[in-house]
């Protein structure tokens, strides 16, 4: 467990604190590029409890600032896109997105006040489907190279969701290699459907049965960890027979990221963002070693699920993320029906807007959270101190890679490995 003083300083991020310094200096998703979609590209973004604005330039770059007009404070979200930055309605000063006022039309001809008008302008990078801002001090470094970044566009899809909760708590769902076997419990075996959120009815590369059943009748894993470059290397080994074992391989992105795999060809990266200490947003970018995806039907499966603009899922608890007692006898573990992501919103909401840490009972089991939060710390204080953020990117053969497959009892650290080369040999863009 944590102390309160603890739990305080890994889960609050609003300017001023020290876990905020440190989240601001990693590169973080602001927005889904379909947000800019529009005949008028502009979008608020709330991130880290600071009011934003994220708007499109005429370069065709997206352009992330204050939500406040350093004038008398009118919101810029209802700024006229013009000029080649955002106008406020207010008075009309004109603001290039990069902090700088361009102009000031009704101050005298020939003032240069402008000049001495700064307001926040934060980098951003734009990378299959999401923009990204560094909200931290100085210049930003490269994106990391990972699989998500260096996939070509036709490969990729992104998403995000909604969340009533504290970031801290939806990352560390991803870090649980146990709680798939109780969680996301199927009590039949059917074969793999096409949607989103049903990967654990898939089937394992090298298995005869779906992992569903992989889950269920095995819940004790043994779990290794191995500290790399950009995080947490998870693995978790389920001993089937005398001779296979099920290897599943999954990933922290520190200091708010996960990689895990979906199905034997698919991984998803998958941030976990503050919005403010209460609440947050998942990004989610699927990454396909073998097919182009099908961007279209992969939003629809979506739009069952979630609602625009807000990307709110329909599921939640103000109708008890749907559950039914009689599906929870015969049919699911959780009676909240098959999309594992509504069971994982149940299990990162219901302890409430901030987790008591000072309260739990962590055991063998939850030895990554336990070595997560330690690092955490650790970096958040070194940060304070006047350190580099570090793990903020991968060395050489430190790639973050996602892998489920069946493996011999002996060898099976060489198995997934050759099972991800064979698949990075298929995709045809991926690096060796």
């Amino acid at each position: 467990m944590l102390s309160a003083e603890q739990n305080a300083l890994v889960t609050e991020t609003g300017a001023g604190t020290a876990g905020g310094a440190l989240m601001r200096r990693y590169w973080q998703p602001a927005a889904l590029a379909e947000e800019l979609a529009t005949d008028r590209p502009l979008a608020p973004v709330r991130l880290m409890g600071e009011d934003l604005v994220l708007f499109r330039a005429d370069d065709g770059e997206p352009r992330l600032t204050s939500r406040r007009c350093p004038h008398r404070g009118a919101d810029l979200r209802f700024g006229r896109l013009e000029d080649g930055g955002l106008r406020c309605p207010f008075h009309g000063w004109l603001f290039d997105g990069k902090g700088r006022c361009l102009e000031q039309p009704a101050e005298p001809e020939g003032s240069n006040f402008h000049t001495k008008i700064r307001m926040p302008g934060y980098p951003c990078i734009e990378r299959n489907g999401v923009v990204f801002a560094w909200l931290g001090p100085g210049e930003p470094p490269p994106l990391p190279e990972f699989d998500c970044f260096a996939a070509p566009d036709a490969f990729t899809f992104a998403f995000k969701g909604y969340l009533e909760c504290n970031w801290l708590q939806a990352l560390e769902v991803g870090i649980d290699p146990a709680h798939g076997s109780f969680l996301h419990r199927f009590f039949e075996d059917e074969d793999p459907e096409e949607g989103y959120g049903l990967q654990f009815r898939d089937r394992v590369d090298g298995a005869n049965r779906p992992l569903t059943w992989i889950m269920r009748e095995f819940p004790c894993p043994e779990i290794l960890i191995e500290d790399t470059g950009y995080g947490m290397r998870l693995t978790a080994l389920r001993d089937l027979d005398a001779a296979s074992r099920h290897v599943r391989i999954t990933n922290l992105l520190f200091p708010n990221a996960i990689v895990i795999p979906l199905g034997n060809d698919m991984i998803i990266s998958q941030w976990h963002v503050p919005i403010d200490d209460t609440h947050c947003w998942w990004y989610a970018m699927f990454t396909s070693y073998a097919d182009t995806l099908d961007k279209r039907a992969m939003r629809d499966q979506r739009l069952k699920l979630y609602t625009l603009p807000d990307y709110r899922p329909r599921l939640n608890k103000a109708n008890d993320y749907g559950f039914d007692a009689s599906e929870q006898i015969r049919a699911t573990y959780t009676g909240m029906g098959d999309d594992i992501n509504v069971h994982d919103q149940w299990a990162v909401e219901s302890p409430g807007p901030i987790h008591d840490r000072s309260a739990e009972h962590l055991g063998i089991s939850d030895r990554a959270i336990i070595r997560y939060r330690r690092r955490l710390i650790a970096a958040i204080e070194s940060v304070a101190g006047g350190a580099e953020a570090p793990m903020r990117g991968n060395g050489p053969g430190e790639a973050p890679l996602a892998v489920d497959t069946v493996a011999p009892r002996e060898g099976w650290d060489e198995t997934w490995r050759s099972h991800d080369a064979a698949r990075r040999a298929r995709s045809g863009w991926a690096a060796p």
